[in-house]
């Protein structure tokens, strides 16, 4: 399941975010290993610091998507049929199918970002009710957009400073 059109029930909702959690996971683990792969020329503070703190705010994201999830009127989908639409739809790639860590990590944050935008756009293309506050689950789900974003122009920077 992609995001469609629109969002249409909890069920629906919850699955969707459910895949956003798996989404973070990805990023979440690829972070944590990519540092660990790095050769001894490789390894800085810097590199250090941009993939902690992607592991820490991918941590996050997930919390928040979670309480979500626990506030939908809607059964769990269970995880490995999520694990399954997100390496179909959204997580096609390995990390060794990049030219580096900084590569991979640009990969994992622009996907998220274009899942969560797509969600957004889903939900306000829908007239449905929801066991959530509209506006405080697309405030949220904005917020966690916006820092994707942002992570996306800081490995960005990162890699063109380091050209």
């Amino acid at each position: 399941m992609s995001v469609g059109n629109r969002v249409s029930n909890d069920h629906q909702l919850a699955r969707l975010l459910q895949i956003g959690v798996v989404l973070e996971e990805v990023v979440e683990v690829r972070a944590a290993r990519h540092y660990e792969t790095l050769s001894a020329n490789e390894r800085d503070a810097d590199v250090e610091t941009l993939l902690a703190d992607a592991r820490e705010e991918s941590a996050d994201h997930r919390e928040r998507l979670e309480a979500l999830i626990d506030r939908l009127d809607a059964d769990p989908v269970p995880l490995a049929e999520v694990e399954a639409l997100v390496e179909a739809q959204y997580a096609q790639t390995r990390p060794e199918d990049f030219d580096g860590v900084l590569y991979d990590q640009l990969n994992g944050e622009e996907t998220a970002y274009k899942f969560y935008d797509d969600l957004i756009e889903a939900i306000e293309a829908s007239e449905a009710s929801f066991a959530l506050d509209r506006e405080e689950l697309l405030a949220t789900l904005k917020e966690i957009r916006a820092e994707e974003a942002e992570g996306v122009e800081e490995v960005t920077e990162f890699m063109e400073d380091r050209a």
